[in-house]
């Protein structure tokens, strides 16, 4: 085929694939025509009855987070009326309610406060912008398929978070429950020392209407859990204003609501100043807001069984925020406590979530005029109940108490929401659980391992003797580049404290990823091995990884003879590369179970090592050389110098045994005037021999090359007969 036709055939199949894959993320804005045509008609009248219940919370809930926001209570009902309708049909979740919350309406009034004066059009048109730009990183995030980058994020940040948020919450809520008009303080601190100073000016009929508020609540939920303690509260709270004229006498009350649908907004979408200055805030509120709704549409799905669409929920989530901006509300996310209420309220399909925007739209229009004398204290009152259940004590304390990383994480998320911007308090936190990801996978466990007492399973034992000659090491993470340096040094450090180790087997089951950094530092790792005059084996490596070994060229580097059985790799290396004269004079640790049945020669022995100069002199003898030899007549001596066992279960048919240890020992009576070839497993023991018998005036002298392993290689006769020592 020609280089056009091959070109051309990538261009197709790549145009193929990107269509392919631009069709699939298009089918994401489908999702409420898929809806309709699976619902049921029976399914309608629970998905009503639980849409009331939850427009029956959302209500004053829409209210109480716009004043969050620093918004007027008009933009956190559009919000709620908009975003749990766009969030519901474009969603995968069957029960995820989307709107205002208290995190979304805390954020949005930390970011856009930095840019306009809270309570001007300014301030509204910046919170309607932001809400856009944070629909579209949503968006681009669910249509690009990046939802497993949530993930990525630990619970942690979330508790701390939210409970820093609840402790803010509270004491931005102080001067309207005690009734004091303080100027809006950049930080807590500011505030709670405006309050301290004008706390003799505390307004008495305020104070009471809004602690009247909270144990109206907490009264009710301790009676039954299922009320709307919230909306009650409000509604007594504006009986008794309308009741009492409280309103004329320094009670600050919200006025009317709007009536009639969500208006468009103006956005100032062309103001690239202020959407730079927004854009960091952006980025953390919707990074937090796809790890709320990831983390509560997998805790709801874990009760009913629903598989989830991750991708799917983050095009909702974007597309229900765009929506918002764009129609007088402010930024949209998940809400756990709507979703819940949505969940036991029986709502079987997403036509659940939507029906209760359409039901507060309908109670909003019906109702405006009615919350004209709705309290600031009694909203206030709502908020501070809210802000103590945020932050969830039982969950700081395991968190405490369960490990020093995610403890910090989370203390330093809480302290960096109270005393930073909240934006960069909720990157603060991402960031540091990307930090200790990255680390952990960065440094991933390697040990030595060794046989348990019945040499089946291989696990660490410090306290173990290992092997003098041969370490098997356990690699537990991926070999990328950011974890490479930390594997290589613990391998040296292993090396360095066993310099006797000059094999080394490792073991890579749980090596899932290797790139080019790892087949380099395993290149250095076997490099440096060999230059000592050992190797480095592999064993249990997956088919992945094996593969990327190949293409990279690794196996042709190392050889493909390296990689090992699992049930073989032990005995491989110890019949046919570790040096047996080690195992039998020298080792008493007998780590493996192939070391059970080596002889142990009695007294200590003083085994030579000698250098190739030392016997420069000697032949080496390949298996066909000495077969031919053998066959001539006056054929050489062939003397086989292992221990009897291994002698008698194979051998040279002319060979005579006369093992190491004997030699050591004493002098054999050895011809000096005949050429003598000394055999063994692999020649190690040969050439120890060899050396000892030049010592001793013996100059013709032979080494078959590879011992009986070669030998045996070569298909050549061999014996197992007894025949007696030599000498």
């Amino acid at each position: 085929m020609s280089a056009t036709g091959v070109y051309g055939d990538v261009l197709h199949n790549g145009g193929k694939t990107f269509l392919a894959t631009a069709s699939s993320s298009m089918g994401y804005f489908a999702q409420p025509i898929r809806i309709i045509r699976q619902y049921q008609w029976e399914d309608l009248r629970p998905d009503f009855v639980a849409g009331l219940t939850v427009a029956i919370v959302s209500l004053p809930q829409a209210i109480v987070f716009a004043f969050i926001a620093g918004l007027p209570p008009a933009m956190g009902l559009y919000g709620i009326i908009v975003g749990s309708i766009v969030g519901a049909l474009w969603g995968s979740s069957r029960h995820m309610h989307s709107g205002p919350t208290n995190t979304s309406s805390l954020l949005t009034l930390s970011v856009v406060m930095s840019v306009a004066v809270v309570g001007t059009p300014e301030f509204a048109a910046a919170a309607g912008l932001l809400a856009l730009m944070v629909g579209v990183f949503r968006l681009v995030v669910g249509v690009a398929r990046l939802g497993m980058l949530a993930n990525f994020v630990s619970d942690a940040v979330i508790v701390g978070f939210t409970a820093g948020a609840g402790i803010l919450i509270a004491i931005n809520q102080l001067p309207h429950l005690l009734g004091l008009h303080l100027e809006r303080s950049p930080n807590f601190l500011g505030t709670l020392e405006q309050i301290g100073v004008h706390l003799p000016e505390v307004h008495t009929a305020s104070l009471i209407i809004g602690v009247g508020s909270m144990l109206v609540i907490v009264l009710l939920r301790r009676i039954n859990p299922k009320l709307p303690g919230p909306l009650i509260a409000m509604v007594l709270a504006a009986l008794a204003v309308g009741f009492y004229h409280l309103d004329q006498q320094g009670v600050v009350v919200i006025g009317e609501l709007p009536r009639g649908l969500p208006p468009l907004a103006s956005i100032p979408v062309t103001n690239w100043d202020l959407i730079g200055k927004l854009s960091t805030g952006a980025l953390a509120i919707g990074a937090i807001g796809l790890v709320e709704a990831t983390s509560i549409s997998r805790s709801i799905a874990s009760l009913t069984g629903q598989r989830l669409d991750s991708n799917q929920e983050f095009v909702g989530q974007g597309l229900a925020c765009i929506a918002c901006g764009l129609f007088s509300g402010y930024v949209s996310s998940a809400s756990f406590n709507r979703s819940a209420v949505n969940l036991q309220a029986g709502a079987r399909t997403q036509v659940a979530a939507a029906l209760s925007g359409v039901l507060v739209l309908t109670a909003m229009i019906a109702l405006a005029p009615y919350a004209a004398l709705l309290p600031r204290a009694a909203l206030a009152g709502v908020l501070m109940i809210i802000a103590y259940r945020m932050v969830d004590r039982q969950e700081i304390i395991r968190l405490l108490h369960g490990g020093r990383g995610d403890a910090v994480i989370m203390v330093a998320t809480l302290l960096a929401t109270l005393l930073l911007p909240l934006e960069f308090a909720v990157l603060v936190g991402i960031f540091m659980s990307l930090g200790r990801y990255i680390l952990r996978t960065s440094m991933p466990t390697v040990l030595p391992v060794l046989p348990d007492d019945q040499f089946k399973h291989l696990y660490y034992q410090p306290d173990k003797p290992q092997c003098p000659q041969l370490a098997v090491i356990e690699i537990q993470g991926d070999l990328y580049f950011g974890a490479v340096n930390h594997v290589e040094e613990v391998i040296l450090e292993n090396m360095n404290r066993h310099p006797g180790q000059i094999y080394l087997l490792l073991r890579m089951q749980n090596v899932h990823l290797i790139d080019i950094s790892g087949i380099h530092m395993l290149e250095s790792i076997v490099h440096t091995y060999r230059e000592t005059g050992g190797d480095v084996f592999f064993v249990k490596v997956r088919p992945y990884v094996f593969e990327r070994m190949k293409l990279l060229g690794f196996l042709d580097r190392v050889g493909e003879d390296h990689f090992l059985e699992e049930d073989e790799a032990i005995s491989h290396i110890f019949y046919r590369v570790l040096d047996p004269v080690v195992c039998i004079y020298e080792c008493e640790t007998r780590a493996f179970a192939e070391c059970q049945n080596l002889p142990r020669p009695s007294g200590h022995m003083e085994l030579p090592s000698p250098t190739p100069a030392d016997i420069e002199d000697v032949r080496w003898l390949k298996p066909t050389e000495l077969y031919q030899m053998l066959r001539k007549p006056n054929p050489p001596l062939v003397i086989d110098v292992r221990e009897p066992r291994e002698y008698r279960k194979s051998h040279i048919p002319q060979a005579k045994n006369a093992p190491l240890s004997k030699l050591l020992q004493k002098p054999i009576d050895l011809p000096k005037d005949r050429p003598i070839v000394l055999t063994c497993r692999t020649s190690r023991r040969s050439r120890r021999a060899a050396y000892l018998l030049k010592q001793r005036g013996h100059q013709n002298l032979a080494i078959l090359d590879g011992g009986m392993v070669a030998w045996e290689n070569a298909e050549l006769l061999t014996a197992v007969d007894e025949s007696p020592f030599y000498g």
